[in-house]
């Protein structure tokens, strides 16, 4: 059974307690805000790992990264070798006035090409000029800090144990080469 008017009891109480709290004002433009490490502000593009691999654009729910491309032939690394084609990148853009800032582009990177940068700041007269262009997504990139440290106590990662493992078993077999030579000269 429930007492009459205790719901209107518990709101009025909730009402005098944030009356009393003294209030808190930003200084916005003169004091910046201290934003948490993972902030969502703007996509930073880090030009030199991008393969063109159209990922970020096919996986876009809203559809707002345009990427061009075109292909190049790379002569042959060693003579009799055939030349190889790789994809150049014409053009990398992303419209901000669509954009939802889900992340889906940056998740689905492969070579670690896209970067969540905390910068919010970047508000424009007209819509238009939202939509950034590699140029402008390369100055976002010097924005993106640091990824946190790694825990001293947590396993190695499979890849870099497998190439240490490998590397380690290069280094003995080249160190028992050694000493087979060495024994050979004697």
């Amino acid at each position: 059974m429930s007492v009459p008017l205790s719901g209107l009891a518990k709101g009025l109480a909730v009402t005098l307690r944030t009356m009393t709290k003294k209030t808190v004002t930003e200084q916005y433009p003169d004091v910046q805000p201290d934003l948490p490490p993972r902030t969502r502000g703007v996509i930073g593009l880090f030009e030199e790992n991008c393969t063109v691999c159209m990922l970020c654009a096919r996986e876009c729910p809203d559809w707002c990264i345009y990427i061009d491309s075109h292909k190049e032939t790379v002569p042959a690394a060693t003579p009799g070798g055939r030349e190889r084609s790789r994809n150049v990148l014409d053009r990398f853009a992303i419209d901000f006035s669509l954009c939802m800032y889900c992340g889906i582009c940056i998740e689905v990177c492969p070579f670690d090409a896209l970067f969540w940068s905390p910068e919010f700041e970047y508000a424009e007269t007209d819509i238009r000029e939202l939509t950034h262009e590699r140029d402008k997504l390369r100055e976002w990139m010097w924005t993106v800090p640091a990824p946190p440290a790694l825990d001293p106590h947590a396993e190695e990662p499979k890849e870099i144990a497998a190439a240490r493992k490998s590397a380690d078993k290069l280094a003995a077999a080249q160190a028992a080469e050694q000493d087979q030579n060495q024994e050979g000269e004697q």
